[in-house]
């Protein structure tokens, strides 16, 4: 099988091509730019393209598929050129399902937790060798890539986002799906960009319940409103299975889950991890695991790349980098790290990164959120804005946004790094929280230089 991917630098698109060439594939592939990790995992296995940019001669009558990425636009050269000669063309969540079509396909999906609870499930598969193939978010302590794809597992673990499939193709990625066992973690409006209202935001969960296999089961939040509306609407062939916060005691900054009289201590905390973890339980009790096997094994489990993940400690701070950029998830992180640490200062610092929530009508969806926290820091950046081609933001608009007048609001990094710095940090745990880097700042070097200087200063 000889594949093309166009974009192949892509988060997804890069691991995709790597676990189809380890499955014996021949893989080609552009893209007008490759960063790391994506760039150098390719060259790892050859398949980092020689020169930068789109080429048309790649696209030759042999080649029997084009993968598209999300990064290419519809005008492209090659697809346009794919086109002409009659390739057929898949997205990536296209290829994926065709390559799983004679597997029990298990789908994660939700505004929140996705990329935790399919990481959750595949610790516990991997920690009783129960083979899978699996397309997940994040980069796993275990595993190598972030996809795999093999002719003998008969299970496939797919994190089911909810963005946009292709520039051809513009349905949400997990209705190309069709699960056996799907869960939803909760319903948070996002990417404004492509559902303009919460309403439409809704509608791709239900098409997503819809699309579930005849005799398949729906595991779902009962704690989230919109989640139970939509499951009251599941067709009768469906089995619905609803999960909520698991028995558990925080004891000195450890979180245990209580079940059956016995403690399972976690390497991870704050409610919404366990919420994900009882979600992932029961789809892991729909795959045989007992419950019992299943918290054994979820107490080693030390969470997913970017999510409440602690770059750097000593003896009285913590200093933790997250995913989170949503109104719903910078509330559910903050409280996490508050209730986890009762006794010690947050402060909290969040960027400003995502379409949505650069957007001003999207903005004022912050309210309030990030007021738990002892301070709170947000950073903007005007260019990216720019790139985004939205209305420019001021400071008094996220101020005003936010509805917090201890705010503090930057747009230079530099200055922020400088300021956090001078913050004193004895016995405070610092949150960095963003899809993005803050522009450029290094995160492990900041945090032990932000430790370094704490110790320091007691000297």
């Amino acid at each position: 099988m000889k594949l093309h991917f166009i974009a192949i630098g892509g988060s997804a698109m890069h691991n995709m091509a790597i676990a189809l060439h380890k499955k014996g594939y021949h893989i080609s592939g552009s893209d007008d730019e490759i960063f790391e990790p994506s760039k150098g995992r390719l060259k790892k296995y050859g398949l980092l393209p020689e020169n930068i940019g789109w080429d048309t001669s790649k696209i030759t009558n042999d080649i029997d598929a084009v993968i598209l990425g999300m990064h290419a636009r519809i005008d492209n050269p090659e697809l346009v050129k794919a086109k002409e000669l009659g390739i057929k063309i898949f997205s990536y969540p296209e290829y994926l399902f065709e390559q799983s079509k004679n597997k029990k396909r298990v789908v994660i999906g939700g505004s929140h937790g996705k990329t935790t609870i399919t990481s959750m499930i595949l610790h516990v598969l991997n920690y009783y060798d129960i083979n899978c193939d699996y397309m997940v978010g994040a980069q796993l302590e275990g595993f190598e890539v972030m996809v795999k794809l093999t002719d003998d597992a008969d299970i496939i673990i797919i994190e089911g986002d909810e963005y946009l499939t292709s520039q051809i193709d513009r349905r949400p990625k997990f209705h190309l799906y069709n699960p056996h066992i799907a869960l939803i973690s909760g319903i948070a409006w996002d990417h404004i960009n492509v559902f303009p209202t919460f309403d439409n935001y809704i509608d791709q969960f239900k098409i997503f319940t819809d699309v579930i296999e005849d005799g398949g089961s729906l595991i779902y939040c009962k704690d989230d409103k919109e989640v139970e509306k939509i499951s009251r609407k599941v067709k009768n062939s469906i089995e619905i299975i609803s999960y909520s916060l698991p028995d558990f005691e925080v004891k000195n900054s450890i979180t245990s889950i209580i079940y059956d009289g016995k403690k399972y201590p976690l390497q991870v905390f704050g409610k919404h991890n366990l919420l994900n973890i009882n979600g992932a339980g029961f789809v892991c009790n729909k795959l045989g695991i007992e419950s019992c096997d299943f918290f054994k094994a979820i107490s080693n489990f030390k969470g997913a790349s970017n999510r409440l993940e602690l770059i750097s400690k000593d003896e009285t701070s913590n200093i933790y980098k997250d995913f989170a950029h949503s109104p719903s998830k910078l509330n559910a992180t903050i409280n996490a790290v508050n209730e986890q640490f009762p006794n010690r200062k947050l402060v909290a610092c969040m960027e400003l990164h995502t379409f949505s929530s650069l957007n001003s009508k999207f903005l004022n969806l912050y309210k309030n959120c990030m007021d738990s926290a002892d301070i709170s820091v947000v950073y903007f950046n005007s260019h990216t804005i720019e790139l985004k081609k939205l209305p420019p933001l001021s400071i008094k608009k996220v101020k005003q946004a936010f509805n917090n007048s201890d705010l503090k609001v930057y747009t230079d990094s530099k200055i922020l790094t400088e300021d956090l710095l001078k913050l004193n940090m004895e016995n405070t745990n610092l949150l960095l929280m963003s899809s993005g880097n803050f522009d450029g700042i290094d995160f492990k070097k900041f945090a032990k230089k932000m430790l370094e200087k704490k110790n320091s200063s007691k000297k």
